[in-house]
């Protein structure tokens, strides 16, 4: 690997322990004193470094990987399965003294979506200083995801969070950020997420978090009488107006992860684009975007990491200067690709498989936006 990399993916990072559950229910997990058997484990790193990372360098996209472990046998685990990549892979890893690592068990019982056990671990310390902003000023983009599960960027408004990015443009680069879904019941679900990203945005280029996501930060009452249903909820017009609350905070591309519902993506005005000089993108062909794409058709393993896969497509795509219905068939096709093994990233191929694969026709879930 070149020392020069185009994407450098920061933030959240841990170990994943994934225990194979394949004939296990949901209701079979909470019956007190039942044991419970399952297959073998899977054991791989994730948060957003990990998972959107590793999918972008499967691809062939030249990353770099920004976090912070502790200098425990946990961190030694994260460490080294990063490695059996490319070695370069660690290069940018800070080891934290004395402190413990970050790790994630992962249920997924049958025919349910998975449930996590976290330990935030160092994730909870990151901050500006973690990151070298001499390379994030080499790299075409800066990429940061979970700050929703790392206390130090969540706290005081995000005011840490809002040092990172402003210094980040400051550099001249092209800024995304991604989330993940607070816990109503815990620190990260009593934060004014209102304020954390009105506070963020302006530095930001590129936000696409899970619908589920941003109506818990934006819209509680909408997230709290649709639990449960939310995607059977939502219309084109929801969503265009959810995308451009986000586009006047000052996001050039806005959109929302849907799950099996696809993708949507919303673009600013031409002149927004400007930001983006970087990538080279068609301004023309961006400004004013309003794309729904389906999901494609594949067979369900696991859903671990998806919606990181589908940011990591999105990001390639923005790399190579595509216009907004390849971008989010691009990002659709890597969330695919995902959740057809039930890791969070090992599904990912080349990018010329992927490619191929659409091409020969990959057909698409027949569910529809009203």
């Amino acid at each position: 690997m070149d020392q020069a990399v185009d994407i450098i993916v920061s933030g959240h990072l841990c170990i994943d322990l994934i225990p194979g559950m394949s004939h296990v229910t949901q209701a079979a997990m909470t019956t007190p004193g039942r044991l419970n058997e399952t297959g073998p484990m899977v054991v791989s790193t994730g948060g957003a470094v990990s998972n959107t990372g590793l999918s972008l360098f499967r691809l062939g996209e030249k990353v770099g990987l920004m976090a912070t472990v502790g200098d425990d046998p946990v961190g030694e685990m994260i460490a080294g399965h990063l490695r059996s990549f490319h070695p370069d892979l660690t290069r940018m890893l800070r080891v934290r003294q004395g402190q413990p690592s970050s790790y994630t068990i992962v249920l997924s019982p049958q025919n349910a979506d998975r449930t996590f056990l976290h330990c935030p671990a160092t994730n909870d310390t990151f901050g500006a200083d973690d990151i070298d902003f001499a390379a994030v000023a080499r790299a075409r983009i800066f990429h940061l995801g979970y700050p929703a599960l790392m206390a130090r960027l969540r706290e005081n408004g995000g005011a840490e969070l809002v040092r990172i990015y402003r210094q980040a443009k400051a550099a001249g680069v092209v800024t995304s950020l991604d989330m993940a879904l607070p816990d109503a019941a815990a620190p990260s679900g009593k934060v004014n997420w209102r304020e954390v990203i009105e506070r963020t945005l302006p530095f930001v280029d590129v936000f696409v978090p899970s619908i589920e996501e941003i109506l818990f930060m934006l819209r509680r009452s909408d997230y709290e009488a649709w639990k449960g249903n939310i995607l059977n909820c939502i219309t084109r017009d929801y969503l265009r107006s959810l995308a451009d609350e986000l586009l006047d905070m000052g996001a050039v591309i806005a959109g929302f992860k849907l799950g099996h519902l696809g993708l949507y993506l919303r673009g600013n005005t031409a002149e927004a684009f400007g930001r983006l000089a970087r990538l080279q993108l068609d301004a023309r062909a961006w400004a004013g975007a309003d794309v729904w794409q389906p999901a494609f058709q594949v067979e369900v393993a696991g859903t671990t990491g998806a919606g990181d896969s589908a940011y990591a497509g999105l990001l390639a795509a923005l790399l190579k200067g595509f216009g907004p219905e390849a971008t989010a068939r691009w990002a659709c096709a890597l969330g695919a690709c995902n959740v057809e093994r039930p890791d969070s990233h090992s599904g990912i191929r080349r990018w010329e498989e992927i490619e191929s694969r659409m091409a020969a026709g990959w057909a698409y879930r027949p569910e529809t936006l009203p």
